[in-house]
């Protein structure tokens, strides 16, 4: 996650590469790259060829707008260009689109936006279907992708990523407010011009595979305790994928501390 999840802006000194490297350097540790959880047959394996298992896949899979234009040119998931942005030998030549539209209200929403400023878009929109206090970026983070220069919309659901040639050139919204004590459209409108739109609504569990293997979901995550205990014996999950967390990765790090004491306890007992 910091070494692929996290904007550029936000890392210093390849602190991700050198924590990894000592990590590595503590012995008794292998690392196996390229390898895919894909199956209930896979999850299985690990069981029979392991005393414990910690599952600590996050939440992989993106969310779509469900909108028309959602393929055009120029459209792309956020979590995508920060992956990008920091596996680019040169970061400053990643291409980046003149006026760009943020979809979403997250963390990841602030980072894709702020990103966009400093590697030099001329506007950058953020967009939230909501109010302020709902949005999952902290107020510090609003805060500071304002300071960049990101203006802030709320209340504006997408409903169609315009297109010319095949290439996005702007976002329709429809304007959101509460009525009766439910959140409708207004069928008032808006259309903000973009060359480049980021998709961050959130991110999901790939939920399939677990669910044949007996664990119990719910809300889209994994049920288990706060020591990552789950109803199967021997298998243990953390960070994003378990339910109760709040996507943040010092979270995510004590989920790992706390699972590595209940599964000593496990082997031992």
């Amino acid at each position: 996650m910091n070494e692929y999840g996290l904007a550029t802006y936000k890392v210093a000194d390849d602190f991700a590469r050198r924590e990894l490297d000592w990590l590595l350097g503590v012995g008794q540790i292998t690392l196996k790259t390229g390898w895919r959880l894909e199956s209930a047959e896979q999850l299985a394996a690990l069981r029979r060829d392991f005393g414990a298992v910690f599952l600590a896949v996050g939440l992989a899979t993106t969310q779509g707008l469900g909108i028309p234009g959602e393929d055009l040119a120029g459209v792309r998931d956020a979590v995508d260009f920060i992956a990008d942005l920091r596996q680019a030998a040169d970061p400053a030549q990643l291409p980046i689109g003149r006026r760009v539209v943020v979809i979403g209200g997250g963390m990841t929403a602030v980072d894709a936006a702020v990103q966009s400023r400093l590697l030099g878009a001329e506007q950058v929109h953020m967009v939230y279907r909501r109010g302020p206090a709902t949005m999952g970026a902290s107020k510090a983070e609003q805060d500071w992708a304002q300071t960049h220069g990101v203006t802030l919309h709320h209340w504006l659901v997408p409903e169609a990523v315009l297109g010319a040639g095949g290439q996005a050139v702007g976002v329709r919204f429809n304007r959101q407010a509460w009525v009766d004590g439910r959140l409708q459209t207004t069928g008032l409108h808006e259309t903000l011009a973009a060359d480049m739109v980021f998709k961050a609504i959130g991110q999901k569990l790939d939920t399939g595979l677990l669910h044949d293997f007996g664990l119990t979901l719910k809300d889209g995550r994994i049920v288990a305790d706060d020591d990552g205990r789950t109803g199967v014996s021997g298998l243990f999950a953390g960070g994003d994928c378990r339910l109760g967390g709040r996507d943040l990765t010092v979270e995510a790090v004590e989920d790992g501390k706390r699972a590595a004491r209940a599964i000593h306890a496990h082997l031992m007992a």
